[in-house]
């Protein structure tokens, strides 16, 4: 097959262009910035359909595989923005590639989306515009795509790894902290994990199957106290991680949304709902049982 990565340049499409050519297909990359490998530049987010239309030409197959940082915070409203940044796209690329024939897709999702089908009464999309907008880009781009072109999403967890100089928007602060001196401190919870190079592979076989699954990955499920520990462990700073009460998180994150209110500010997961996901379990069953250490010690090295 003939594979389009968009985003090829960053920590997931790097490791999904890796596996694909290791299977032997041949694959093209697309990214905003030029870097390395990345073979054509192109900002997909306001690129024109003809212009996509050219790029897709003679592929089997397109992955969007670029990111979007849900926390940061942005002046209100921040719907439209939000739909601009994930919605939008989507439905461009896949209405352009159906008009040139392509068979296969798959989009990087989240595995908010997951949790919004398996506990429905937890209202995510009327809470959280990001998780609104995932929503809205799993089904508006399936249905530009329409029947002959089915797209899997796959529906991502927390992501280790690393791609050159490339690693996950959120790994800085953890490893600064785990780093540092300051002692440990983590709620209940925890939260499915990744590695770069599983999420790749699993890519790589809805291509092969032309699946138009969601998809939720994990290799493995960590409450935030292993996660924190192993981390801690990796930078060679391995010390006990102690529990943060419950209701410190809560209040901590209610006055981080106070905050961002008095700014006129409002966030992609809603600070005032923030604490219901992350003091949860948002586990993934069944694992791909593959081993996550190699990646979070890329993500997190000792030097």
């Amino acid at each position: 097959m003939r594979i389009l990565v968009v985003g090829g340049s960053g920590l997931v499409g790097a490791h999904v262009t890796d596996v694909l050519r290791e299977r032997g297909h041949e694959v093209t990359t697309a990214a905003r910035t030029a870097a390395p490998g990345v073979d054509h530049l192109l900002d997909v987010k306001s690129a024109a359909p003809d212009a996509l239309r050219r790029l897709l030409a003679g592929h089997d197959g397109v992955v969007y595989a670029t990111r979007t940082d849900e926390q940061r915070g942005l002046p209100k409203p921040i719907y439209p923005v939000f739909r601009q940044d994930l919605v939008d796209p989507v439905v461009r690329l896949f209405t352009a590639a159906r008009a040139e024939g392509l068979t296969r897709g798959v989009v990087m999702g989240s595995y908010y989306t997951y949790y919004d089908r398996l506990h429905p009464r937890w209202r995510l999309p009327e809470r959280h515009t990001y998780i609104r907008c995932r929503v809205e880009q799993a089904a508006e781009g399936r249905a530009a795509a329409g029947p002959d072109l089915p797209v899997a999403v796959l529906e991502l967890p927390f992501v280790f790894g690393r791609a050159g100089d490339r690693l996950p928007n959120w790994s800085e602060p953890l490893d600064r902290w785990a780093r540092s001196r300051a002692p440990l401190l983590v709620p209940v919870g925890g939260s499915a994990a990744a590695s770069a190079r599983s999420v790749a592979e699993v890519t790589a076989d809805a291509l092969e199957q032309a699946s138009g699954a969601d998809i939720p990955v994990a290799d493995e499920n960590l409450t935030w106290a292993d996660m924190l520990a192993r981390i801690a462990d990796a930078v060679g700073r391995g010390r006990r991680v102690r529990r943060l009460p419950g209701g410190v998180a809560r209040t901590s994150m209610r006055l981080g949304g106070a905050l961002q209110a008095l700014g006129r500010k409002e966030s992609g997961i809603n600070p005032a709902y923030a604490a219901d996901l992350f003091l949860a379990e948002l586990f993934i069953e069944p694992t791909t049982g593959r081993d996550l250490n190699p990646a979070l010690h890329e993500t997190f090295p000792k030097v």
